[in-house]
C-alpha cells in the first residue's frame, strides 16, 4: 500500500502549443529560449504548422482528457478540482501556480502527460514546476508528481484498444504478416543512456502486442520526431527509415502506433500521418495508423486510480516484469544530458 497523502487540487502539466498562427513563433521562441538555435531552423519547423492552420491539438485535447477526468473522479470517490499548466504555451504553468496560491491550494499532485521516464518527459516538467513556483516564495503551493504509468494496466488496455481496432482493419491473409511499427519521439542517446526510456517503451509495446495476439517477430520499437543536429547521435532507427526496410524486405502492410504519445498532437499527424504515410504511398506500403490513447475510458480510469494510489493509499497496479515506477524520483534520476551544440528544437506538439 502506498502512503495516503492529503491533496487539495489536481494539476494537469502538459507541452503546450499554439492555437492560431500568429502565435507559433511566439511559441517555438518559448520552447528554444536559451538554445543556440538558427533562426532558418526554427522557420523550417513553424512551416510544419502550415499545414494545420497554424494550430496544434494539443491544448484541445488536454480540455477534454480534463472534461473526461472531471467525469470519472467522483465515481473513484475523489473529490478535488483539476488546474492546467504548460511549459510553453498558455495557460502556462507560472499563471496557473500563482492562479492556485491566490484560490488557497496548498498541496496538488501533478499528472504529466507523458507514460515515460527521461529528462525531457520526467525532470524537466519538474524543473519547470520548481521554477514556476519560485515566484511564490513559501506560500508556493506542494507538487507531487504522479509516477510513470507505461506499465498500469489501464493504459496498456487502452493501447491494446487502439490497436486491435487498427488490425481490424487489416483483411484476409494480410492480418497474418502485418508488421506494427510502435513509434516514441527519439531523444539523444546520451539521454536514453541513463534513464529507463527506451526498457519502459520495449514493456509497454510488448504488453500490446501480446494482449493483441501479435507475435513477437512482427512488431518492431522505433522512433520519430528527431530534432538534434545529425552530428549527434539520437535513438534510432527513425520511422521513415523503417519504413523503407520493410519495403524492401517484402512487406505489404504495416501498422504505425504512436506508443510514446499519449494524444493526436501535431507530431504525431505531421510525423506519421504526413511524412509517414507520404513515404508509404511512394513505397506502395499499405500503412494504417492506430490511435494514441487519447481519452479512452480505461487510460482516463487509469489516471484515477493512479491518483488514489496517493490520495488513498490504494495498492499500486503494473503489468509484466518492471515492477512499478518510484513515486518520488531520486536526485540522481533521469538527469539532463551533457550540454550540446548547436541545439535542435522539439518538432512542436
Amino acid at each position: 500500500m502506498t502512503e495516503a497523502i492529503a491533496y487539495d487540487a489536481i494539476l494537469l502539466v502538459s507541452f503546450g502549443g499554439p492555437e492560431q498562427s500568429q502565435d507559433v513563433m511566439p511559441f517555438l521562441e518559448n520552447v528554444l529560449r536559451g538554445r543556440d538555435v538558427p533562426r532558418e531552423r526554427m522557420l523550417e519547423v513553424a512551416e510544419h504548422y502550415d499545414h494545420f492552420d497554424g494550430v496544434s491539438p494539443i491544448n484541445q485535447q488536454c480540455r477534454e482528457l480534463i472534461e473526461a477526468l472531471e467525469t470519472a473522479l467522483p465515481i473513484h470517490e475523489i473529490d478535488l478540482p483539476i488546474y492546467w499548466g504548460n511549459r510553453n504555451w498558455h495557460p502556462l504553468l507560472p499563471d496557473t501556480l500563482a492562479e492556485m496560491q491566490a484560490q488557497g491550494v496548498k498541496r496538488a499532485l501533478a499528472f504529466v502527460t507523458s507514460a515515460y521516464s527521461s529528462y525531457s518527459s520526467c525532470r524537466q516538467y519538474l524543473e519547470n514546476i520548481s521554477t514556476a513556483c519560485e515566484p511564490l516564495g513559501n506560500q508556493a503551493p506542494v507538487i507531487d508528481k504522479i509516477r510513470s504509468f507505461y506499465n498500469h494496466p489501464g493504459f496498456i488496455e487502452a493501447c491494446t484498444e487502439r490497436l486491435s481496432a487498427a488490425l481490424a482493419q487489416i483483411t484476409g491473409a494480410s492480418r497474418d504478416t502485418v508488421r506494427i511499427a510502435f513509434t516514441a519521439h527519439s531523444i539523444p542517446e546520451s539521454m536514453s543512456a541513463s534513464c529507463n526510456y527506451v526498457e519502459q517503451l520495449t514493456e509497454a509495446s510488448r504488453l500490446s502486442a501480446e494482449a493483441t495476439g501479435i507475435p513477437e517477430d512482427r512488431w518492431e520499437l522505433v522512433f520519430q520526431s528527431r530534432s538534434g543536429p545529425p552530428h549527434v547521435p539520437w535513438l534510432v532507427p527513425d520511422i521513415v527509415d523503417h519504413l523503407q526496410a520493410l519495403s524492401e524486405n517484402g512487406c505489404e502492410d504495416v501498422i504505425v502506433m504512436p506508443i510514446g504519445f499519449l494524444s493526436d498532437h501535431l507530431e504525431v499527424l505531421y510525423d506519421l500521418d504526413h511524412e509517414a504515410q507520404e513515404t508509404c504511398t511512394q513505397l506502395g506500403l499499405n500503412m494504417v495508423r492506430a490511435g494514441t490513447v487519447g481519452t479512452h475510458p480505461a487510460f482516463v480510469s487509469a489516471i484515477c486510480q493512479l491518483i488514489a494510489e496517493r490520495l488513498q493509499g490504494a495498492p499500486p497496479r503494473a503489468l509484466g516484469t518492471l515492477g512499478c515506477s518510484h513515486d518520488i524520483c531520486p536526485t540522481d534520476c533521469c538527469p539532463a544530458p551533457p550540454p550540446r551544440r548547436p541545439a535542435g528544437p522539439d518538432r512542436g506538439h
